[in-house]
């Protein structure tokens, strides 16, 4: 198929550090090409890709100013618009800023929601686009608004051979991700301080959240809590290989949680609030633990070693694979064109000897294949 691929422009694809849509998006794109598909990736012009890369912006737009932004994100629609008829699909993961031009170029498109759908923010504003096709990254994404036209959820997936497994880990635990209070970190080193254990944090303070690390976290840092700063994907392999754990403390309706299967993927267990998709996640006593309080976390720090770190690997291998993710994608790809594709001969059908007048807003028929290059 020939396949657009619309990314955000805050960070490059893959992310030099933190950045988890924009690393999904680069092991999707990776694997699609290796699969045999045409396909184009619109993101920051520092990205590097195996497929055709269409740069929205000179570099990514959070080592520029802000007030690049939304002049960016202008370009970059205009040129998905233009380049519209060369794709059998175009596969956005830029929330909803496409929906109003895409849904006008008459080529079939599906969107991934990344984020959270219960901000009080979005309220009645996406009745307006409700009936656009959607991807979930979880079932439990979906649950403030399952009116969305779904057309299927798929979880992430990350390459086998990108973070190996590690048998003989060291005695820490370890946080990794993002400094922001929904995301836990007090909490992580408070239940570290309570079992009696040292812990290593690993993560991004977004600009937003620098007096939260500034009045709530570096006060808590010590011989027994380190701020290790962002990782990159080097570090992080040594940073959760060597784990006994992954912290996963969260206070919110998490979407997915990334770093879950990154650490399954090294053998590490996940110590986890049952939040959002964690459930979905996390298989209580194979590849973590669940946890409704403090008391419970305790409880799990003391019996995470007792986890068989082989068999953590093997259910990262077994359900979180960007092969199996890209499978999953490419097989909505193909029902959207094929719908696509029935919905116009049932207008050439239907037609009489009458001139046929087909109504404004119909897609147009497939082209023949173009080459973006």
């Amino acid at each position: 198929m020939r396949i657009a691929q619309v990314a955000p422009l805050v960070e490059s694809v893959p992310p030099k550090l933190y950045g988890g849509t924009e690393r999904v998006v680069s092991w999707l794109t990776e694997e699609l090409v290796a699969l045999g598909h045409e396909v184009t990736l619109f993101a920051s012009g520092d990205s590097v890709t195996s497929a055709f890369l269409v740069p929205g912006c000179r570099r990514a737009l959070r080592l520029d100013s802000a007030d690049d932004l939304l002049v960016s994100y202008a370009a970059l629609l205009e040129m998905v618009s233009r380049m519209a008829s060369d794709f059998d699909i175009i596969h956005c993961h830029t929330e909803w800023l496409h929906l109003p031009l895409l849904r006008r170029t008459g080529i079939p498109f599906v969107t991934t929601l990344h984020g959270r759908l219960d901000l009080p923010g979005l309220g009645s504003a996406i009745d307006s686009f409700r009936t656009m096709p959607f991807v979930s990254v979880s079932d439990s994404q979906r649950t403030p608004r399952s009116d969305l036209n779904w057309v299927g959820t798929v979880h992430h997936g990350i390459p086998p051979d990108l973070l190996q497994p590690c048998f003989a880990p060291h005695d820490y635990l370890a946080f990794l991700g993002r400094v922001a209070p929904e995301k836990g970190p007090e909490t992580a080193i408070r239940w570290a301080k309570a079992g009696g254990r040292s812990l290593r944090i690993a993560a991004k303070v977004p600009r937003g959240e620098k007096r939260y690390f500034d009045t709530r976290i570096a006060p808590l840092l010590g011989n027994d809590v380190t701020f290790l700063g962002e990782v990159g994907e080097q570090e992080k392999q040594s940073f959760l290989g060597n784990a006994a754990a992954l912290l996963f403390p969260i206070d919110w309706p998490e979407p997915f949680g990334l770093v879950m299967i990154e650490a399954m993927a090294c053998g590490t267990p996940v110590i986890a609030m049952r939040h959002g998709a964690v459930s979905e996640i996390i298989a209580d006593g194979i590849n973590g633990l669940l946890v409704d309080s403090e008391q419970e976390a305790l409880a799990a720090i003391s019996r995470v070693a007792a986890l068989d770190r082989r068999r953590v690997r093997d259910e990262f291998e077994r359900r979180f694979t960007a092969r199996r993710m890209t499978n999953d994608y490419v097989a909505i790809y193909q029902e959207l064109a094929a719908a696509h594709a029935r919905a116009w001969s049932g207008l050439i059908s239907d037609a009489t000897c009458a001139p046929a007048v087909i109504p404004r807003d119909t897609p147009p028929p497939p082209r023949a294949a173009v080459d973006p290059k």
